[in-house]
């Protein structure tokens, strides 16, 4: 088994706007990597994304050089964000928090597709309808083609 010289950490952070203090400073300050660097190369990377909440993994080496990986939103925050929504229902299944159609339940999969493990685009629907529900969000005819 080859050995691992470098350590992972996951983090959640608000594209474009990544500062050296918590969350970021908080998790990656004890690696001892320069948060500057890490901040300017993150905020310059996520820009297009600018206010996305998106999951980042840092790969810190024993010599405190790093890489990240940028993945894509979390579908709840891709939701909420077609919804103009700051949160699901505090009720799922007996109030709703808003109604998404069938084409952006399509857009979210097609923007979601990388990171999942459906096979087609309507198994990928059928997962984000089932995220939506979870949070009391209605789906307007809804019916995968």
């Amino acid at each position: 088994m080859a050995k691992v010289d470098y350590k992972e950490v996951k983090l959640q952070i608000t594209a474009g706007k990544a500062a050296a203090g918590p969350p970021v400073g908080t998790a990656l300050g004890p690696h001892g990597i320069n948060m500057g660097e890490f901040v300017r190369k993150f905020n310059e990377a996520t820009a297009p994304m600018m206010g996305d909440v998106v999951p980042v993994v840092v790969r810190i080496f024993k010599d405190r050089s790093f890489t990240f990986k940028v993945g894509i939103p979390p579908m709840s925050h891709l939701i909420k964000k077609t919804l103009n929504l700051k949160s699901g229902s505090t009720a799922p299944g007996k109030q709703t928090a808003g109604v998404l159609t069938m084409s952006q339940v399509r857009e979210i999969a097609e923007r979601k597709m990388p990171e999942l493990t459906a096979v087609d685009i309507e198994a990928a629907m059928k997962t984000v309808m089932g995220t939506a529900r979870s949070m009391g969000i209605e789906i307007e005819n809804a019916e995968v083609n």
